[in-house]
């Protein structure tokens, strides 16, 4: 089969680990050149020197995705280190879950959910649109939830955020037709990725689950503990309840290993025995 990972150039935000950071390993152990964009550029970097030490080519740059100057300054180090930019990975966020009784606490939270989710997003499209209309092709690539899908108790504003993504990427895409393609991944719970650890109020995980919030209490208690069934974490039983972070970075290469004429305009990656009823 033909190889439409290697030699590409993909920029990636949120690199510094979860998603963004298994993305730019496996696209690189592909043959892409990826430049690494995080706040944290020294958690970039440590993934960036490891796919040098493997003989990959990878460059790490410091970004703030809510500066349109930086995302601007991120994409600009990929055409000046690799020549261009065809993939942009749009990962970058955070899940501030909260009710609205929450305010006082989740407040902050909420407004840097809006701009690292939003307005990150947004600088990332942007940023993107002159090199590839330039170069006549390109794609996005932008990181959503099935939280976009519509709206529950506990997730107003991350939802909210999500569904812009949703609404965002759409538009870009009918703009853009025959230049830029566009993909929306949208990853369920994916607890091994440390997304949760932005959550304010775990309680408001209820609206994702339903009434199947006991069992995935007791299921991720019981992964915290070590007695959850080992089979149940295995991808190949039927009854796989809680994705690994790999199939959502497997996915992501999967949208980009595509023939530049083919786009995968929307794609949901879940354990098919998972608890999340969206």
């Amino acid at each position: 089969m033909t190889d439409h990972v290697a030699g590409k150039s993909i920029v990636i935000t949120g690199a510094g680990g979860g998603f963004g950071s298994l993305v730019a390993r496996k696209a690189a152990a592909r043959g892409a050149k990826v430049t690494l964009g995080d706040i944290n550029l020294d958690a970039a970097e440590a993934v960036a020197a490891e796919i040098r030490a493997s003989g990959g080519q990878a460059q790490a740059v410091q970004v703030d995705v809510t500066r349109l100057d930086q995302v601007k300054a991120l994409v600009r180090a990929a055409l000046d280190a690799f020549g261009g930019v065809d993939v942009m990975v749009n990962n970058a966020g955070i899940m501030p879950l909260a009710f609205f009784s929450d305010h006082e606490a989740a407040y902050g939270a909420w407004e840097r959910c809006i701009d690292i989710n939003i307005k990150g997003v947004l600088n990332g499209m942007i940023a993107a649109h002159d090199p590839m209309i330039a170069a006549g092709r390109g794609q996005v690539v932008n990181v959503s939830s099935i939280y976009g899908n519509f709206p529950v108790t506990g997730a107003a504003v991350y939802g909210a955020s999500k569904s812009a993504v949703n609404f965002l990427s759409e538009s870009f895409r009918v703009e853009t037709r025959g230049k830029i393609k566009v993909t929306i991944v949208k990853p369920t719970g994916v607890p091994a990725t440390g997304l949760s650890g932005t959550v304010i109020n775990p309680a408001a995980g209820i609206g994702i689950v339903g009434q199947n919030m006991p069992e995935f209490g007791a299921m991720i208690a019981g992964m915290q503990d070590g007695t959850f069934p080992a089979e149940r974490l295995d991808p190949a039983n039927i009854d796989y309840a809680s994705l690994a972070p790999e199939h959502i970075a497997d996915a992501i290469m999967h949208v980009i290993d595509q023939p530049w004429g083919v786009s995968i305009g929307d794609i949901t990656v879940r354990g098919a025995g998972d608890h999340f009823i969206l």
